[in-house]
């Protein structure tokens, strides 16, 4: 059967998954100083002496040196990687390789006893967590060489009675034990051993050359089946060596066919045993082994990186002909140098993405499968087998049970077939959707890590025109890159064969642009975040009106969709089946609707979404407004979010509810119990409020962007044009809320009535952001708050976008936070725009095909 070539997106999605995964390093060894004696070149190979010297004429060689020196960024040779990590030093190193390996625990055998080696302890310092592996033969040889010990006469029952006890007393220290019999005296274990074959060979061992070192095959067996016994009655893994190895390695015994004796042992039946370095050159008989046999399981560290590319993608081949891929794990096999964890682990999700990938052009796994079972080698199969979530080993269990941040938009249609293009969308300064359109081939091969170009002048375009403002900042000169956010791609559900991902702005390679909404919106977060330990949290309320063709004295207009009014059950019946459409498309990306009701415009519904981490709102917001739009299209319609359409009817606006968190706890909320809950709101969420409060002239800049958007900001419309604020007063610009369950005293949240869908939906929440953390620097305080309905006895809100911007020009914290440059062009644009509309004051109608 042909092989067919997986698509460019299943080999993205696998890409992805396998660069993104934590991985849990199941098998490996210590680390060394840097000035230990053991030779550096021990990094690429498992050769010794005079065999060394050949080390660098190898293909694992060749290719590992350059890995290494591109991470370290110094020139391609032994020398100089030598000298940078001399002049780095052992931690600075260590940190890198790591941190480059994404590994979030590592399983140390601290067995071998290498010069300047550190304790297995220690290497916390560069690891999340550490887990012990006791080797067997070494726990046997200490003993046997222990002067004490020797005191007294030594018998199989003495020896038997102080081992079994030493591995008891660490059962519960420990994640799992390891043999290392291949290498003494094969693989070819005899679980029945007798006593006094097991007697004889340790008089052997006691009688030879010391410190002793273990070679008995009947001793060997004894120890191998006794530490089995503990291992099966405490559930412990037992990870045993298997195929290549240094020269100590009779590689024709490490077949681990010979292993068949222990594996019918009905005693071992409920063993765990983990055939280690993917049993190579015997890859194909670890697989058989491990389908017919409930214990057995695999681990191919070593194979990879130590053989060639092409020998590597086989072995892992061969491993999973055959065996379940819950039984497979991942391993460096890394020891004395950081180098060998990070070759390990970058090569094995090199090796793993191109075998994956093959799978599902074979037909022999699913994408969904495909990505299952990545989370199975590099991480859950580990989790499951060791234990680590038992009290099993000295394993900060927080810094491996942290949830992989899974792309949200990973959309997987099995019926939506071959993407054809994939539409790179960024929101501009005047809050206009746009997006550049790549073939999927191109998308996937190129534009999903380089981005593509784009002209700085595309975020300065304004609402009635593709032109610029005069006096703007940007123009046709000098070129951005829009970097997609692959967390954000998604299937579009209005059409299969396209899909569509949100772009960050970068003026260079890893340097976010100084006008990117996006970069501006996680820019300030981060203040909050790292000031206050707070997250904001947002939830929209987007309102829009559906519009339909109709004719007018012989010319085509566009008209209100129905007459109906506010939560009219008959509006709802009219558009019930778009709005199904719309809500099981937003289902589809993920984005929760809470409730939808027909509005009080004629043909105005409302969607109220869950609120979210403030930079996820904004992301959700602008998909959603892409859905709305494109059911409508598709039905004939246009659904459109300028703010005030009608003149003499209600105007749409985007509510958004603000809280605050911190670890996922509601702070905004107040206390019963707490003297300093005033208005039901905490200290700090007084003092937040009070911010937004303070600078809510500004913020209409941003969130009220238009001429038009103040046609809506009128009293007695339920919009919000006085500055106040009040409790549950629907009149008020900022209202605290009391959503249901919470006691009515106390209030959860507030809404902003001043914010439209012209707004874009991360500049609006930065300008509240930075507010509200002007609010906590400078310990603001509120006002009494206004509980009847406002009136001209208060002071309005800016009555036009003219006296906003106004405002914005004399409020300094703005530049502060979101950027000097950012906003004297977000003035200039607004500036331009109360020109044009004031000469041309119907042509507002125009912009329901833009927004």
């Amino acid at each position: 059967m042909a092989t067919t070539k997986c698509s460019h997106r299943t080999r993205a999605l696998i890409r992805e998954a396998v660069d993104s995964v934590q991985a849990i390093d199941a098998h490996a060894h210590n680390l060394v100083e840097v000035e230990s004696e053991v030779p550096f070149l021990r990094c690429f190979s498992e050769a010794e002496g005079e065999a060394l010297s050949f080390a660098p004429h190898s293909l694992s060689y060749k290719r590992s040196l350059r890995d290494i020196a591109e991470l370290y960024k110094c020139e391609q040779s032994l020398e100089k990687v030598e000298e940078h990590r001399k002049l780095e030093g052992l931690s600075s190193i260590s940190s890198k390789c790591f941190a480059a390996a994404n590994i979030s625990a590592v399983l140390l055998d601290d067995g071998i006893v290498l010069d300047k080696m550190l304790d297995w302890q220690s290497h916390e310092s560069f690891i999340p967590a550490v887990g012990r592996i006791l080797r067997i033969e070494h726990l046997a040889e200490t003993i046997l060489n222990d002067e004490k010990f020797r005191e007294s006469k030594v018998t199989l029952d003495s020896f038997t009675e102080v081992f079994v006890t030493k591995i008891k007393s660490v059962a519960d220290k420990i994640v799992g034990m390891k043999s290392i019999a291949a290498y003494r005296s094969g693989l070819e274990i005899d679980p029945s051993v007798t006593g006094i074959e097991a007697e004889e060979g340790l008089l052997q061992e006691l009688n030879g050359n010391k410190p002793i070192r273990i070679t008995n095959k009947s001793f060997i067996d004894y120890i191998f089946t006794r530490s089995l016994e503990v291992a099966v009655s405490f559930e412990l893994p037992l990870q045993i060596h298997t195929g290549f190895g240094d020269k100590d390695l009779d590689l024709r015994k490490s077949n681990p066919l010979h292993l068949r004796n222990v594996l019918e042992d009905k005693r071992f039946a409920k063993s765990k045993i983990v055939l280690l370095h993917a049993s190579y050159p015997f890859s194909k008989e670890a697989s058989y082994l491990a389908s017919v046999y409930s214990q057995v399981y695999l681990d191919f560290g070593l194979a990879i990186p130590k053989l060639s590319v092409q020998g590597m993608i086989s072995s892992l081949k061969e491993l999973l002909e055959l065996a379940p891929t819950k039984k497979v794990m991942f391993s460096t096999d890394g020891y004395a140098f950081p180098e060998t964890f990070y070759l390990g682990a970058k090569r094995s999700r090199d090796v793993v993405y191109n075998v994956l990938s093959d799978t599902c052009g074979d037909g022999d796994l699913t994408i969904e499968e495909a990505l299952e079972a990545i989370e199975d080698i590099f991480r859950e199969n580990a989790l499951r087998l060791y234990k680590l979530n038992s009290v099993n080993g000295l394993i900060n269990r927080g810094n491996i049970f942290t949830p992989n941040i899974v792309p949200k938009y990973f959309n997987i249609s099995q019926n939506g077939g071959e993407v054809v293009f994939v539409r790179i969308i960024w929101v501009d300064t005047s809050g206009q959707h746009r997006c550049r359109v790549v073939p999927a081939g191109r998308f996937y091969e190129e534009v999903k890590t380089k981005g593509v170009g784009l002209t700085q002048a595309s975020m300065a375009l304004l609402s009635y025109m593709d032109g610029l403002a005069e006096g703007s900042t940007l123009t046709g000169v000098g070129e951005i890159r829009l970097i997609p956010d692959m967390t954000t791609i998604a299937r579009l559900p209005w059409s299969t064969k396209e899909e569509m991902v949100l772009a960050d702005m970068h003026a260079k390679p890893g340097e976010a642009w100084e006008y990117c909404p996006r970069s501006a919106l996680l820019r300030v977060t981060k203040i909050l975040q790292k000031e206050f330990n707070l997250v904001m949290n947002a939830g929209f309320e987007n309102e829009f009106y559906i519009l339909k063709k109709m004719t007018r004295n012989g010319a085509e207009e566009w008209g209100p969709f129905d007459s109906s009014l506010y939560c009219s059950t008959s509006a709802f019946d009219t558009a019930s089946s778009m709005l199904q459409e719309a809500y099981s498309f937003l289902e589809s990306l993920d984005i929760t609707v809470e409730q939808l009701h027909a509005e009080a415009g004629k043909g105005q519904f409302e969607f109220a979404f869950k609120y979210l981490p403030c930079n996820l709102a904004a992301d959700n917001i602008i998909y959603a407004r892409e859905v709305i739009r494109a059911v409508a299209r598709k039905h004939g319609l246009i659904a459109t979010f300028i703010p005030k359409y009608y003149l003499n009817d209600i105007g749409s606006g985007s509510h958004v509810h603000i809280s605050l968190s911190d670890n996922g706890r509601n702070v905004f909320i107040g206390s019963e119990n707490d003297p300093e809950t005033h208005y039901g709101m905490s200290k700090i969420g007084q003092k937040f409020l009070a911010g937004v409060y303070h600078h809510l002239p500004a913020i209409l800049a941003f969130t009220a962007p238009l001429p038009n958007s103040y046609d809506r900001i009128k009293p007695h419309t339920w919009s919000g044009a006085y500055h106040c604020w009040g409790r549950e007063n629907r009149e008020a610009p900022l209202r605290t809320a009391c959503p249901p369950g919470i006691p009515l005293e106390l209030v959860s949240n507030f809404e902003i009535k001043a914010f439209d869908g012209c707004a874009n939906p991360h500049l609006g929440l930065a300008s509240i952001l930075a507010a509200g953390i002007d609010g906590l620097r400078r310990g603001l305080t509120l006002p009494e708050p206004t509980d009847i309905e406002p009136s001209d006895n208060l002071e309005r809100l800016p009555k036009d976008l003219g006296e906003a911007v106004s405002s914005l020009d004399g409020d300094e914290i703005f530049k502060e936070f979101i950027g000097e440059k950012l906003v004297t062009e977000i003035i200039a644009m607004r500036k331009a725009e109360i020109n044009y509309y004031s000469k041309n004051p119907w042509a507002y109608k125009d912009l329901i095909h833009r927004y």
